[in-house]
């Protein structure tokens, strides 16, 4: 934790110069950014029963496009079959 406290007649624009000085040089600021967007990796399981997911819903459009029947209501409703 950056902590810094104001001298003996130092002004307050001086004071936030200076902190903000400390926090750049202490690189938190950095290591903050970087870890902001990680995301943890999937489970070898997940990544299989996700894909197994896809390929079934995928199967399933398929077939509705063959047939002419394949709009955006029935993706939603291929999906929801497919989650229950």
């Amino acid at each position: 934790m950056i902590e810094v406290k104001k001298k003996d007649r130092e002004t307050s624009e001086a004071l936030i110069r200076r902190f903000s000085r400390r926090v750049q040089q202490s690189g938190v600021l950095l290591s903050a950014r970087k870890g902001r967007f990680y995301a943890k990796p999937k489970s070898r399981r997940q990544t299989r029963e996700s894909a197994q997911y896809r390929a079934k819903v995928k199967k399933e459009v398929d077939k509705l496009k063959k047939m002419g029947k394949f709009d955006e209501e029935s993706l939603k409703r291929v999906k929801r079959k497919m989650e229950g």
